[in-house]
């Protein structure tokens, strides 16, 4: 039986599957989503630290997940992976923390 024609249930089930497969990614990608969100209603700075929060967790699961857990966030080795993300993450949120708000107060 082909996929587009397997019982809903099946169906169902790979879809959990699938989540639960990438959670991690998906958890990252909604935040990032939240960050967008606030970029788009021109909260720059508000929008900047979530961007950076979604790193932070990036960071957070790489480092805490084994890595047959973390799917996509498994880039490289982990120290690699967790070292840059958490200094990016940090990096983003310093600069957003201290970059003028271009007048607007």
């Amino acid at each position: 039986m082909s996929p587009a024609h397997a019982a809903p249930e099946q169906r169902s089930n790979r879809f959990a599957a699938a989540v639960r497969d990438n959670l991690p990614i998906l958890l990252v990608a909604a935040v990032m989503v939240v960050a967008v969100v606030f970029l788009a209603w021109d909260r720059w700075r508000r929008g900047t630290f979530f961007f950076g929060g979604a790193t932070l967790l990036a960071a957070a699961l790489r480092l805490l997940l084994p890595t047959e857990r973390v799917g996509l966030l498994a880039v490289r080795s982990k120290p690699f992976d967790v070292g840059w993300t958490a200094v990016l993450g940090s990096v983003i949120i310093v600069l957003a923390a201290t970059i003028n708000s271009l007048g607007v107060t």
